[in-house]
């Protein structure tokens, strides 16, 4: 004999079709949502962490807010949902760049270096022209090197022979009108050729001076009298050890440690460096 009723007649749910499932929503702003058990409605203000655990505020039509548990217990136009926090789309990133401002080459190896080179007084500013240009100068495969001081230049290009295809370009300190730097600068290029050898400076004493003083919280670079050491007197003025090289070795790093990219120098030394690599890559 059939039993019309089967044998249990609990054994399955008659709704279970019909019962809306909950599903995750992104609690995104704006989003108008029901808190199940108190029946508050209201707008998607802010997800927070309170406890440990996230919350979600709600505010309502009358601009009143409230405080719930994210999860399970919402409705959303008539259908369960448990809210998630919600994951801020992620602006498009603009191209990469150099601690000089230029576009960075994704995986680009240093090239093989040029014949031509920029050189620099010390060590100071080869450190700094590192920092900013180093990556760029690397890709266009340009050398660095350090003169120890101006004095020293014409002996250098002499011994260096420079010619089409070695070119050297020279940053020095205190390039102004009347000074030493601009005799030095004016009687090599007058002997070794405007084409083959380019001096440009800034008009700083030392290269410490072209970080922008801002970058140490000053207004401006401390007056260093006449006669004094540059560093030294820099040093002391700011109240750091200035007592031997060691001491001036960790002023210079601490100072250096400040510059992040090229908008912390001055434009003067900046356009000065870019004329440099110009003159040296140019065909």
């Amino acid at each position: 004999m059939n039993d019309r009723y089967g044998s249990d007649v609990l054994s399955s749910d008659p709704h279970a079709r019909t019962r809306p499932r909950t599903v995750e929503a992104a609690a995104e702003p704006g989003l108008v949502v029901e808190e199940v058990q108190s029946g508050w409605v209201g707008a998607v203000v802010a997800v927070e962490k309170s406890g440990g655990q996230h919350v979600v505020v709600l505010e309502d039509r009358r601009g009143r807010t409230r405080t719930f548990p994210l999860g399970a217990g919402f409705w959303v136009e008539g259908k369960p949902v448990r809210l998630v926090p919600h994951r801020a789309q992620a602006a498009p990133a603009g191209p990469a760049r150099t601690a000089s401002g230029s576009r960075a080459v994704a995986g680009a190896r240093a090239r093989v270096a040029r014949g031509s080179r920029i050189w620099v007084e010390g060590r100071h500013d080869a450190e700094l022209v590192e920092k900013v240009w180093g990556e760029d100068l690397r890709i266009e495969g340009v050398v660095v090197e350090m003169l120890d001081g101006v004095d020293n230049l014409a002996d250098r290009l002499t011994e260096f022979a420079p010619e089409p295809g070695r070119r050297v370009g020279v940053l020095v300190d205190h390039l102004v009108a009347g000074s030493k730097e601009s005799r030095v600068a004016q009687e090599v290029v007058r002997r070794f050729g405007s084409k083959q050898v380019l001096v440009v400076g800034h008009p700083y004493v030392d290269v410490w001076q072209a970080v922008k003083p801002a970058r140490l919280g000053l207004q401006a670079w401390p007056h260093v009298p006449r006669g004094t050491d540059i560093k030294v007197g820099t040093l002391t003025a700011l109240g750091w050890p200035a007592g031997d090289q060691a001491d001036i070795a960790r002023g210079w790093k601490k100072i250096l440690g400040t510059v992040r990219d090229y908008r912390d120098l001055e434009p003067s030394l900046l356009g000065r460096v870019e004329e440099l690599v110009d003159f040296v890559t140019a065909p």
